[in-house]
């Protein structure tokens, strides 16, 4: 936009009406500049979405992680070592499924009837299938079931308390320290955010731990009475975001709000974990949109993609094609695309014969430095020794047998 403004005009004025033509005009001049060189709404709102808006949490530790990849797409304090409470029952659910058979019958004890806080109000005597027990420990979040499980698959609850810490060693999760199976508080029941979604994202492959945690609502039997226990998930995240299957939330005093979320879109699941949050279920919104909203999941190597030649040996061609033998998925930020390296680790030359799917070599990807992936090489297709070879080969055999 420009604007004209005529100064020897209005310096042709009378005296009187000379001075307020001059001002009016300083004034429009000083207002065109203004306008001129100020950035418009546009410009500003430009600048404005370019900058990356990081979440702000509430709580003492928080992680955001790619299940696929186990890539923590955000952390906060996330090796701080924290009280879990009853989102202990996530690695309690994994050992139920990996060591127990579903439809056995399970009796539950005084001790595990007797348990405080939260229950499904199980009764000494009681007989209830793994199964039933699985549903009342996840969706209401029952100590009492916790314990029945306990004492099925471990004999008390110390000797399975240590069987939860083995398996959290074998996933990864190596600042995690289990003393009971359902999260009432002790000084040394503790996980760290990082843990708990290394635990967490390991727990959702399996398909059964995957539709218990996302049920909204399931039935269990009640002897003796009329009707059946209706149990609804505890979860609220589950109707509150768009993709939400899973998984636990938690609280104790010396805890605080604890919750473990997971969300699918768009063949990506994210697990979010968040520690003291007294926002629990906000946190865990704000980082699951920015993981959504920054992240996607990019295929970096095609399965049966041509990577490279190799040089051959003893073969028919001097070269062969060395193809992916599987595919390779990671979530990057828009800028980051162009910043991943290849590190082929593949001798050479390669002597034939090579079958066809045979793994020659390694394929490592990197990012900022660090491997972020490592797929197998393989040949496209069948190598043959060249005859001339392999009549030299057995002229050899022959002279020396």
């Amino acid at each position: 936009m420009r604007y004209l403004i005529d100064f020897r005009q209005a310096g042709k004025s009378k005296k009187t009406g000379g001075m307020v033509h001059r001002a009016v005009a300083i004034f429009l001049a000083l207002a065109a500049a203004a306008i001129i060189c100020s950035p418009g709404p546009a410009m500003g709102q430009e600048r404005q979405e370019a900058v990356e808006e990081i979440p702000g949490v509430s709580s003492s530790a928080a992680v955001l992680m790619d299940r696929e990849s186990k890539r923590v797409l955000y952390g906060k304090n996330q090796d701080l070592r924290r009280p879990m409470a009853s989102i202990t029952k996530i690695m309690t659910a994994v050992l139920a499924l990996e060591k127990g058979d579903l439809q056995s019958q399970v009796t539950v004890s005084e001790k595990a009837a007797s348990t405080g806080g939260s229950s499904v109000n199980l009764e000494k005597g009681e007989e209830k299938t793994l199964e039933e027990l699985l549903y009342g420990l996840m969706l209401r979040s029952g100590n009492d079931a916790a314990v029945a499980i306990a004492e099925h698959l471990g004999g008390s609850i110390e000797e399975f308390a240590m069987m939860m810490t083995r398996k959290a060693r074998d996933i990864g999760a190596k600042n995690t320290s289990f003393k009971n199976p359902h999260g009432l508080h002790h000084v040394d029941h503790y996980t760290t955010a990082l843990d708990m979604a290394l635990i967490t994202s390991y727990a959702m492959e399996n398909k059964i731990f995957y539709r218990i945690s996302s049920s909204p609502w399931a039935v269990i039997s009640w002897p003796d009475r009329e009707w059946d226990r209706i149990l609804r998930n505890q979860n609220r995240l589950l109707h509150m975001y768009e993709g939400a299957d899973g998984v636990k939330t938690g609280w104790t005093s010396p805890a605080g709000r604890c919750f473990v979320g997971s969300a699918t879109r768009d063949e990506r699941q994210l697990i979010v974990v968040v520690l003291n949050a007294p926002e629990m279920y906000e946190d865990a919104q704000r980082l699951l949109d920015y993981g959504f909203q920054y992240y996607s999941r990019e295929k970096l190597i095609e399965k049966g993609r041509v990577l490279k030649s190799v040089k051959l040996e003893q073969a028919v061609d001097d070269y062969g094609n060395v193809i992916a033998a599987e595919n390779f998925y990671y979530p990057l930020k828009e800028e980051e695309k162009e910043k991943v390296r290849y590190l082929f680790r593949l001798k050479e030359p390669q002597a034939a014969p090579i079958n066809a799917g045979e793994v020659i070599g390694k394929l490592e990807m990197r990012l900022h430095g660090e491997a972020i992936g490592t797929i197998d090489l393989t040949v496209a297709e069948d190598i043959e020794r060249s005859p001339f070879y392999y009549f030299i080969i057995k002229l050899w055999e022959s002279f020396f047998s």
